[in-house]
């Protein structure tokens, strides 16, 4: 995986298209990304105790990470990313600005 949490994305398919945000959470197994204030959906819960209200909760749901790409802190654009070996460290770049990210 290129992107990790807490990186800024670009949203690339979808209803969200063209919007941008970070990554909150990384699901793996699935290669899903929950995105903030992206794929936004309406839960109505029921009252927990006699007397309380039901309510509706909007909640992130995850999107593809297909659908993502990150976006580059120094240009500002949604780029690719590559990574360099510097002694035994890794290195991400963006391949456009060859900035770091």
């Amino acid at each position: 995986m290129n992107i990790k949490k807490g990186d800024t994305v670009k949203i690339l398919a979808g209803k969200d298209r063209g919007k941008t945000g970070k990554i909150l959470k990384m699901l793996l197994p699935g290669g899903k990304v929950i995105v903030d204030g992206i794929n936004i959906y309406k839960k109505h819960t029921r009252p927990k105790r006699q007397g309380e209200k039901g309510e509706v909760v909007s909640l992130p749901r995850p999107i593809g990470i297909s659908n993502v790409q990150a976006v580059c802190q120094n240009c500002g654009k949604a780029t690719r990313i590559g990574i360099r070996i510097d002694g035994e460290k890794k290195i991400r770049y963006c391949k456009k600005c060859e900035g770091l990210l």
